[in-house]
């Protein structure tokens, strides 16, 4: 295979990582606001 070729699957493939990871990253963050607002609305609507 050569070089250029080589090289232009490998940008493909760190296009394909960072995409994913980017995608994790944001289903990570969204979830961690969804379970804040859960504990905050129970610590708000517990029983005195």
């Amino acid at each position: 295979m050569p070089d250029a070729e080589r090289e232009q699957h490998r940008l493909k493939e760190e296009t394909r990582n960072e995409r994913h990871m980017w995608m994790w990253l944001a289903y990570f963050l969204f979830g961690i606001h969804i379970v804040a607002f859960v504990m905050i609305y129970a610590v708000t609507h517990a029983p005195k």
